[in-house]
């Protein structure tokens, strides 16, 4: 028994058919899209992630100087 109850032949067989119906071409394509997606949205989360630290850096230092 696999995942959930799948085995892996039938895991197997669905990846067959993927590749049949959209060839290694169009699904190399996409998985480059997808991981060119995926790291945008992790440099995005960090680009934020930063200037909230830079906000709360700047936030304790006109503090101080009051």
């Amino acid at each position: 028994m696999g995942f959930g109850g799948i085995s892996i032949w039938q895991l197997l067989i669905v990846l067959a058919i993927v590749v049949l119906l959209f060839g290694t071409k169009r699904l190399k394509g996409i998985g480059g899209d997808l991981g060119g997606a995926i790291k945008g949205f992790k440099k995005a989360i960090g680009d934020d992630s930063a200037a909230g630290e830079q906000a709360v850096v700047a936030e304790a230092s006109q503090a101080e100087t009051k």
